[in-house]
Formats: C-alpha cells, structure tokens, sequence
C-alpha cells in the first residue's frame, strides 16, 4: 500500500492510498478519512460506493463529509467504481468500462479478467483496511450514490449481519428493471437473467434477503428518476418484506453532489445511531 496523499482536515487525516490488487489484477486507488483519536481505540467504519463516471476523489472533493464525521469518530472508506488502465477492457460509452464497475464479478470476455468488484469491495479491501487502520470491523455500514447506491444496497442484502446499517442516495434499485442495469449486467454477466438477482436488491428482497432497515434520499429533479433510478419499487419491495424503509423525496433536488453533499449529514448522523 503506497500512500498518494495525505492532508489534515477537520481534526482527522484525509488519506489516498494505491495498492495492486488480485480481485482486478491492477492497481486499485482508494481514499480513507480517519478522525482523531485515542492511541489504541478502534472506530466504527463506513464505506462510501461511488456512482457511474466516479473514482474515490468525487465524494472526497464534494462529499463535506469530515466535519461531521470527525465529530461521530466515523471512519470513512471510499473506494474506486472499476479498474483502471491500458490494459483493461472499457466501452466508449459512460455508463459501461471503467468507472461503471457496478460492483459486480464480472463473468464474460473481455471483462471477468479484470472487472472482479464484488471480490475487491466484499472481501479483498476489508482484509485491507482491517490489517492497516483502527476500524472495529464489527461496526461496519455502507452508503453510496446511484451505481454506488445500487452496490451498497445488494452488498448489504448478499452479507447479512455485516453492516449494521445501510443507505443510498439516488440509488439504481432494480438494475433488472432499468436501461443502465441491462446494459451492465447483460455484458459483464451474459443473458442468464437468473444470474442478475444477486445484482439487484429488489430482486434480493424478492428472494429472502434482508436488513434492519433503509435510508434513501432521492431528489425530485433528478433527470434519472423515472427511467434509471425507479424508488417505488424497493419502496413496494420492502413493503412486501416487511423492512422498514425511510424513502425522502427532496423537492428540487438533482442527481448532483450539491444534493448529496446537503444531506450528507442526515446520513452521517443516521448510520452512527447504529454503529
């Protein structure tokens, strides 16, 4: 693990580290903000999954997430949404190739060798952050933002008991039901739908998985909404399954980080009543 960066900020160090990673076969980039604290005590942990054209600086840059985070002792863990480089596969569109990982393994060519996201998120950068920082792995939540909203959610629902808490803003509920989804998954994971599901937390719901609870805040003039994003249905799925979810329609907001960055707080404060 090489340090690229590292800043005071907020009575806590804002970091970027590059290591070479197995799940990707590249060298992966991801940022960690750790607040001050006592020599030897361990703090709750919270990742950060980005959205589609996003690495670790976006939320970083834009997020003003480590007032309030330095402040609830929260670590903050934000990785990279896809491999990077030369050498790896990408698409010329946006929403597909690097920077829109989707955090799945991917299991078709030319993308399974380096596009393994759900092996890097789920388990190889864990290992990490467990063996090199203070973090209490037993208090442990996860958020994101679209894509990366999509990523916590279904990592959320595959790990049960993991994380004590789980959020999204503007997330992508049902890739299934979605174009963006149908691109990514149909290509990384080939046309056996049944292999979607364990990429979709409607479909994750539908099929027995389940948290204690949701946070999601989606803004009312995102341009994705209706085609992309689709909140009523984890609203009708989590009816049905009996999880308790707080769905926030913002008046006037976008898909933007000035939205997120205004109700980042609120998510803060949320995941740390159950860290």
């Amino acid at each position: 693990m090489e340090t690229v960066s590292r800043n005071r900020s907020h009575a806590g160090t804002q970091c970027v580290y590059s290591h070479e990673s197995s799940a990707t076969g590249t060298e992966m980039t991801f940022a960690v903000y750790v607040p001050d604290h006592v020599e030897g005590e361990k703090l709750p942990l919270l990742w950060y999954l980005s959205g589609l054209t996003c690495t670790h600086a976006n939320v970083m840059e834009k997020g003003e997430y480590r007032r309030a985070a330095s402040e609830l002792g929260l670590i903050i863990v934000a990785p990279d949404t896809s491999p990077r480089g030369q050498d790896v596969p990408d698409d010329s569109a946006w929403d597909m190739g690097q920077g829109a990982g989707f955090y799945v393994d991917a299991t078709e060519a030319p993308w399974a060798k380096n596009f393994g996201m759900r092996r890097y998120v789920e388990q190889e950068l864990p290992e990490l952050i467990a063996a090199e920082f203070p973090v209490d792995m037993a208090r442990q939540g996860i958020f994101g933002h679209s894509m990366g909203g999509h990523g916590a959610l279904t990592i959320a629902l595959r790990n049960p008991g993991r994380y004590k808490s789980v959020s999204a803003f503007s997330p992508i509920v049902s890739p299934i039901q979605c174009p963006w989804g149908k691109k990514a998954l149909g290509r990384y994971l080939g046309l056996d739908k049944a292999a979607w599901r364990d990429y979709d937390a409607c479909a994750l719901i539908e099929d027995g998985a389940r948290v204690a609870d949701i946070l999601v805040d989606q803004g009312t003039a995102d341009n994705f909404l209706a085609e992309q994003l689709k909140p009523q249905l984890l609203a009708e799925a989590c009816a049905s399954a009996d999880i308790p979810l707080t769905l926030n329609m913002r008046e006037g907001y976008d898909h933007s980080y000035y939205f997120i960055s205004t109700f980042m707080d609120d998510h803060l404060r949320w995941h740390a009543e159950r860290l």
